[in-house]
């Protein structure tokens, strides 16, 4: 399948309809330009990584805020009977 675009002024395309619906990309959806080995390839872009993803999963699953309370205390040091 080839397709081409003219480069305007700008240096703007048009991504013709039937990339972009292979693609799965429509108005307002961002792209990359990507270069390799000598070919530059339209993909769409990769949403940025979420720097709390590490994070996921590393605190105990809480039943209750009673739970969270009591767990935040003892990490803290302080009596569990005490508020």
């Amino acid at each position: 399948m080839a397709s081409s675009s003219t480069i305007s002024s700008k240096g703007q395309i048009t991504v013709p309809i039937e990339i972009r619906r292979r693609l799965g990309v429509k108005q307002g959806d961002r792209v990359e330009f990507v270069i390799d080995n000598g070919r530059a390839i339209l993909r769409p872009a990769q949403p940025p990584a979420n720097p709390f993803d590490e994070f996921a999963g590393c605190l105990p699953a809480f039943d209750s805020i009673d739970e969270i309370n009591a767990w935040v205390r003892d990490m803290r040091g302080h009596d569990p009977e005490q508020p």
